[in-house]
Formats: C-alpha cells, sequence, structure tokens
C-alpha cells in the first residue's frame, strides 16, 4: 500500500467504535507491507517485545489498536530498529564522523545546553551525560525530531517522505508533539519531554558511589554489570538506562525492577 493510501486509511477509522476498529485492524494487517516490517532485533527477532510498542514507530501502539500518523509526524524507515541502532549495511562506517552519538544512530546533542544536577554531597561529580544517555535524552530532551536518525536504511524513499520530524515537547507549534498532546487535545506529553535542564531528575553518568563500599549509604553491586534485580551499571555509571529498559515496554515507565523497591537497590535509605 502507498504511503499516502495507507495514512488516509488510518485518518479515516481512528474514530470508529473499538470493536468495528479491531476488525478492520486485523483486516488491514493483512495487506502486503503492513506488518512485514516487523522484524524485530537480531536476537528476540519478532518476538522481541519492544515491537508495537512506545519505542517502536514502524507499528507505535499496535497493540493498543492506535496509530501515530507514520509518515507525517515522523518518517516511518519500515524497521523498528534504526531508530536507535545503526542499519547492518552502515556497521563499518564510522558514525561519529556523520555526528553520531558513538555506537548508535542519532545525532549528538548540544552537551553544553544540559544543566546537570549538582551537589556538595556528590561523591562523583558528572560533567557531560555519557553517550549511552544521549541517546536517551537526543529524542526525550525535546531538541530533535523523534526520527531524525544519522542512517536511514538504504531502501528507505526520501522522495516520498511528507514527515514533520516532531519533536517530544511541549510547545504549541507544528513541529512539536505538544501542539496535540497537551492534555486537551490528546494526552499530556510532558512527562515524556525531560527538557535540557536535568536539575531536577535523578542525577546519571556519574560513577556509582557503591563500588568498594566507597559510601555507606550504597549497597555494593552484585556483580561489576549490577544488581540481580535488573538494575545496572555502565562501566561503573550510573545511567537512564540503568533504572530503565526500553526492551522491556511490559513494566511500568520501563522500570528495570518494581518501583516500590527500585530506589531500595541502590540506597541503604
Amino acid at each position: 500500500m502507498a504511503r499516502g493510501g495507507k495514512r488516509n486509511v488510518e485518518r479515516m477509522y481512528r474514530h470508529l467504535p473499538t470493536a468495528v476498529f479491531a476488525v478492520l485492524l486485523a483486516a488491514l494487517a493483512a495487506l502486503p507491507g503492513w506488518s512485514d516490517t516487523l522484524i524485530g532485533d537480531p536476537v528476540a527477532g519478532a518476538n522481541d517485545p519492544i515491537l508495537g510498542s512506545k519505542h517502536d514507530f514502524t507499528g507505535l501502539n499496535r497493540r493498543a489498536g492506535v496509530f501515530a500518523m507514520p509518515g507525517v509526524a515522523f518518517s516511518d524507515y519500515g524497521n523498528p530498529c534504526v531508530y536507535c541502532h545503526l542499519p547492518p549495511e552502515k556497521a563499518e562506517v564510522d558514525e561519529t564522523k556523520e555526528g553520531a552519538i558513538p555506537d548508535w544512530n542519532r545525532f549528538y546533542p548540544a552537551t553544553d545546553a544540559y544543566r546537570l544536577y549538582d551537589s556538595t554531597y556528590m561523591d562523583s561529580k558528572t560533567r557531560t551525560p555519557s553517550p549511552i544517555s544521549l541517546l536517551c535524552l537526543s529524542c526525550h530532551d525535546g531538541t530533535m525530531g523523534v526520527d531524525m536518525v544519522v542512517f536511514p536504511p538504504t531502501d528507505f524513499d526520501s522522495a516520498q517522505d511528507e514527515a514533520l520530524h516532531m519533536r517530544i515537547h511541549g510547545a504549541d507549534d507544528v513541529v512539536s508533539c505538544g501542539k496535540c498532546h497537551n492534555g486537551r487535545v490528546a494526552h499530556d506529553i510532558s512527562i515524556k519531554h525531560i527538557g535540557t535542564d536535568l536539575r531536577n531528575d535523578h542525577p546519571i553518568s556519574m560513577r556509582y558511589a557503591g563500588l568498594l563500599r566507597a559510601d555507606e549509604d550504597f549497597r555494593l553491586p552484585d556483580t561489576p554489570e549490577g544488581f540481580n534485580n535488573g538494575v545496572r551499571l555502565y562501566e561503573g555509571r550510573v545511567e537512564c538506562a540503568s533504572c530503565h529498559n526500553v526492551h522491556n515496554p511490559e513494566k511500568d515507565l520501563l522500570l528495570r525492577a518494581d518501583s516500590d523497591l527500585l530506589c531500595q537497590t541502590c540506597h541503604t535509605k
């Protein structure tokens, strides 16, 4: 189905009753080109839980039977992995020469724009976020479009691309998701827009204070990679992905551990 044709079908049926929409969705999913892009990652394949989740832009919220205007709000590259990961055909390319975050398919954000959390009680200071946290921030700080990848797949036809390259931002403008997601037209996106002022968020990219019992207020990790409940350390540092796992959308807020126990994983009090 042509890119514009698919979009028009979605617009026509978005407001139908749920039961009717579910039947139509099943019929549409059988059409050529509708679901054949759900390939998953190289290990999990079609069983990858990210498929159909909020981070799968090729089938965004397909599990809930709703759509987010692929090809209009953002470019649909036909591959859910390339919005973060380098396409296989670019595996040998030095992505940093193209302005990419090292090892990722996202452009390097302007790190001097971040205002980082600081405290005299911190054992380790954060000067700039690490690449793995910049990957998250490159979408959630609201400065770049969610589809602004360094290397689109080679089979992507940019001549047919009509996308607005919208940002996770609360502003009332045509390239910000907040144009509609303001809590009145659609659910509010502000909780997903972290911004560049990180002083009111958990600090990231600092050395974990519990290593080698340097600070009795923090627990010793079970392994150099983190804790047995899934909370991770990255080269001994706390990052966004220490507590959040984008590949496990079954957990609320993508948390690696239950929210009532998460903080106690690291903190003794």
